[in-house]
């Protein structure tokens, strides 16, 4: 591109005899003006890396279910080791179904996060987010149900026998029962006993809960308080059918909510990416995993959203003013 600019007057070069007339040239400049780059886009999708993290929580689910595979074997006699003391679970008696409705709100919460998400413009981000918490808390709970081994919290849950030789090949198919289960009771697949340290059912009710408020737009707060009381609900009924331990429910709310809001205040500060003597949160052992997936996302992922199958009336994505609304 060339811009053009008149030259300001220059002083008189031509002057008759008198000095009362002068004439000045006009000088026309020509500046070069380089066409502009196009910008790269402040929230890419990379696809590629979505995927990557997907299959990173396989093998951190699949990790978590041959670690419960290999502690059942190992998890006291019911009939020799009693629960062991817990203030809640002392003093309420175990309702079986309780444990059958903690399981169905956590579908619920659980296909409200994929609506949510299938409908975000910027899915792909927050698929590969929510993929790596995951993952890290998955990883996680597969060393801490491993390296403790608690006694029984029900009296009643049914557990498969135990094997006296326990070989690569039970092992095996122990995991493949769990994981065609989902890890789920409700569907009788979850019959191997010693995944205590710390609840699963917990952290996926408030992983959800945390889902749906920081990616929904703030003015549907009666969608997250219905959220919340879900996710509570579901809690509650783990403890009401004395599905775990109360330590397990507050160490999995501990580690969910911790790691939800330390994973998005290091997103959310393009700063925090640079690993420093003053950046401490940049010392978490996850942190260079962090890095390689969230280093081209620049600063907060806006609340917009759009229909991801291609609907003629539906051209333009849907905008909120700012995440405030």
């Amino acid at each position: 591109h060339t811009k053009r600019f008149p030259a300001a007057h220059q002083k008189p070069t031509d002057c008759d005899s008198n000095g009362s007339s002068c004439a000045g040239d006009a000088v026309m400049i020509k500046i070069d003006v380089p066409s502009p780059v196009p910008s790269e886009p402040r929230f890419p999708k990379e696809v590629g890396k979505t995927c990557m993290a997907l299959l990173v929580l396989g093998f951190n689910f699949i990790l978590a279910t041959v670690s419960l595979a290999m502690v059942h074997d190992r998890v006291p006699n019911r009939d020799t080791y009693g629960p062991l003391p817990d203030v809640v679970l002392d003093n309420i008696r175990p309702v079986e179904w309780a444990l059958n409705v903690s399981e169905v709100l956590i579908m619920v919460m659980v296909n409200s996060c994929v609506l949510l998400i299938t409908f975000h413009k910027h899915r792909f981000i927050v698929m590969r987010r929510v993929f790596l918490m995951m993952s890290l808390l998955y990883f996680m709970r597969s060393i801490t149900m491993y390296v403790t081994v608690l006694p029984m919290s029900s009296t009643s849950y049914y557990c498969s026998p135990k094997s006296n030789a326990t070989t690569p090949l039970e092992i095996v198919k122990r995991a493949f029962q769990l994981i065609s289960g989902f890890g789920l009771s409700i569907n009788g697949k979850h019959t191997y006993c010693g995944d205590y340290i710390y609840s699963g059912h917990t952290v996926t009710l408030v992983m959800g809960y945390l889902i749906i408020a920081e990616y929904s737009p703030k003015k549907f707060w009666i969608i997250h308080w219905l959220a919340w009381c879900a996710s509570l609900t579901g809690v509650s009924m783990v403890l009401l059918a004395h599905g775990h331990y109360t330590v397990d429910v507050l160490i999995a709310y501990y580690v969910t909510t911790r790691l939800f809001w330390t994973y998005h205040t290091l997103a959310n500060n393009s700063l925090l990416l640079k690993q420093n003597g003053h950046n401490y949160i940049g010392r978490e052992w996850w942190f260079f995993i962090f890095r390689y997936f969230e280093k081209n996302v620049r600063g907060p992922v806006p609340l917009q959203y759009d229909c991801p199958f291609p609907i003629p009336w539906t051209k333009r994505a849907l905008k909120l003013p700012n995440r405030d609304s």
